[in-house]
């Protein structure tokens, strides 16, 4: 009796041991999962739509000596990062991605995006983060709330612009120049205090710098990141040192000066010499003068149309209601942040644009470009997309959209095809080349050269702050050929007169890496779809192009973006379509620099 008592016990107790190691089916373990980012996102969602609300009217209603929104901002960004940073998250994030070989492959994703936004404010950097919190907006504060001023007057980014742009004498160019520049003292200290917090507040997390951190977003190390950025700069070189070449013998001659070895910044009709292309007017092709007869609203609204015309929705009236698109009433007792950028309110149907448009060909471009950042929101704003994911395939990916849509829109039978340009215009093809080049090709060494050297330098290196301009004016020398106007001392920050020094920061190389892609994208486009030249293309009314962007930006981040890319155009990501693109006027350019001097070295 005693024995079969207890060869059932053993029997029992293998059987228990039998279910206790038997493993849990991963369809539990997915439901388990999913619950809990449902749950997430009850709470996640109203939390950025209430951040991003203050932060709106940050940037679109400044007035000095408000205290109200700077308070509702604090809240508000304290609120969120309390919840995205908690602990409690951090820890279910990384225990389901323990799992992640059980879980679907949104599933993993989500997780590995909650993780990288904890990684920007996590509680376990406790009051690192409230800091670095009233430490950003105090700057955003400073920087778009600063007064402008030329001989004692107030005067508007905008006007700084037109000034550079201009072909005025020199010595208007000097003064608006340095007024550019003269925001960059003051936030001197605050870039200092911003840059040890973002360090340490990832850190927390055991990224080893807030460079590493936003690289990371990429699926690339630092390494991997530099070796791409270089590459790219590499690749385009050969073309850059011309037009470097042909803008110091033409700047030289219209300003009756003699031929500089670097360009001095005041020359070139940009603040910090990130494209030059307003130094061309392309002879038969006038749009400012097209479209001064327009109104601002009309540009926003053909932009639309534009869009709805590749099989996209019509924009939401919301949109219209609640946006900032447009310059400040003169007179006004408030100021807003100048600079273009598109708003995904609450990753939902809340788009807005802030902008000042005005009836010119910056702004054409300009427009048409933020449109495009609307309608990847509204793409990617679909019930396959969960909130974390709704974003770029990359962040490059949005700007590669966007500022393809505003080569297109400089097409000439893309402007013809709006009357914008006469039908039977003659137009020098080169010129129109070079006019182009002087934007995309001069972006490149800025944005992955000069910027990402920068910041490396300030997050990986805790470059020191008594080094900050000479090692700016060291960067744009070597990538850019640009020199100051005079001596640049420590007492200035020229960098910081940048916006994505001070917000948006470590991330710049975004719009390189979307330059190369945007010539990809335009290749496929024109040569596959369109049947086009690509110097030469209207997508205007072209469903077919409208359904390969819809597929394109549909999934959002819910995607490996290499892959993605491959599986849209066949092929990796490569500036071989940008070289091919400015071939000709490579071409042009060797024959009018025959016998001036280079100033830039062969290869860099």
């Amino acid at each position: 009796m005693k024995i079969k008592v207890f060869l059932l016990l053993i029997i029992s107790l293998l059987i228990s041991c039998e279910k206790k190691e038997k493993p849990v089916d991963d369809t539990s373990i997915q439901d388990q999962a999913q619950s809990f980012l449902d749950t997430y996102y009850n709470e996640y969602q109203p939390l950025y739509y209430n951040m991003a609300e203050a932060e709106w009217k940050q940037n679109t209603y400044i007035v000095d000596g408000d205290t109200t929104t700077e308070k509702m901002v604090k809240e508000a960004g304290k609120a969120f990062t309390d919840f995205t940073g908690s602990k409690t998250n951090i820890d279910s994030a990384q225990h389901y991605l323990g799992l992640q070989d059980k879980l679907t492959d949104k599933q993993v994703r989500e997780f590995k995006a909650m993780l990288y936004l904890a990684g920007g404010n996590p509680e376990t950097a406790g009051e690192i983060v409230e800091n670095l919190i009233a430490a950003n907006n105090a700057q955003v504060k400073k920087l778009y709330g600063y007064n402008f001023k030329i001989d004692g007057k107030d005067i508007s980014t905008n006007d700084i612009d037109k000034i550079l742009a201009s072909k005025k004498g020199l010595d208007k160019k000097l003064k608006a120049w340095e007024a550019s520049k003269e925001v960059g003292v003051g936030l001197k200290d605050g870039l200092v205090n911003l840059r040890d917090l973002r360090n340490q507040s990832v850190q927390a997390l055991n990224y080893k710098n807030f460079f590493d951190y936003q690289v990371s977003d990429y699926g690339y190390s630092v390494e991997d990141l530099r070796g791409v950025t270089q590459q790219m700069i590499k690749d385009v070189w050969p073309i850059y040192r011309e037009l470097h070449t042909w803008a110091r013998y033409t700047l030289a001659e219209q300003y009756k000066a003699e031929v500089p070895e670097m360009l001095p910044a005041h020359w070139l009709p940009n603040r910090w010499g990130q494209e030059w292309s307003s130094m061309i007017n392309v002879e038969g092709v006038d749009l400012d003068k097209a479209l001064s007869e327009k109104s601002a609203e009309w540009i926003v609204k053909k932009g639309e149309e534009f869009y709805v015309s590749m099989g996209f929705p019509n924009l939401p009236q919301s949109f219209y209601d609640k946006s900032s698109l447009y310059p400040l009433p003169e007179g006004s007792d408030y100021k807003k942040n100048n600079h273009a950028s598109a708003w995904h309110l609450n990753l939902d149907e809340d788009v807005r644009s802030l902008m000042s448009v005005e009836p010119n060909t910056k702004w054409w471009g300009t427009t048409l470009h933020e449109l495009g950042h609307i309608y990847y929101y509204i793409s990617y704003s679909n019930p396959d997309v969960p909130l974390l994911l709704r974003g770029g395939a990359n962040r490059a990916y949005h700007e590669g959209i966007g500022t393809m849509i505003g080569l297109a829109s400089m097409q000439l039978p893309f402007l013809q095809g709006l009357g914008l340009a006469d039908e039977n215009i003659k137009v020098d093809k080169i010129q129109m080349l070079l006019k182009e080049a002087l934007d995309y090709i001069v972006v490149v060494p800025w944005g992955a050269g000069v910027m990402t050297d920068f910041e490396w330098e300030l997050y990986n290196n805790n470059l020191s702050k008594d080094q900050f301009n000479a090692k700016w004016w060291e960067l744009k020398a070597k990538y850019q050929g640009i020199t100051p106007p005079s001596d640049r001392g420590e007492e200035y920050c020229d960098a910081a007169s940048k916006t994505h020094i001070n917000n948006d920061a470590a991330q710049y190389y975004d719009y390189a890496m979307s330059t190369i892609l945007l010539f990809q994208l335009h290749e496929h486009i024109s040569k596959n779809i369109l049947n086009q030249d690509p110097h030469e293309t209207n997508y205007w009314g072209s469903k077919e192009t409208g359904k390969f962007l819809m597929d394109l930006t549909h999934p959002g981040a819910n995607v490996d973006w290499q892959e993605h890319l491959k599986s849209v155009i066949g092929e990796d990501m490569s500036a071989k379509a940008m070289v091919n693109y400015f071939q000709p006027l490579m071409d042009w350019l060797k024959e009018e620099n025959k016998g001036r001097e280079h100033t830039l070295p062969e290869s860099i």
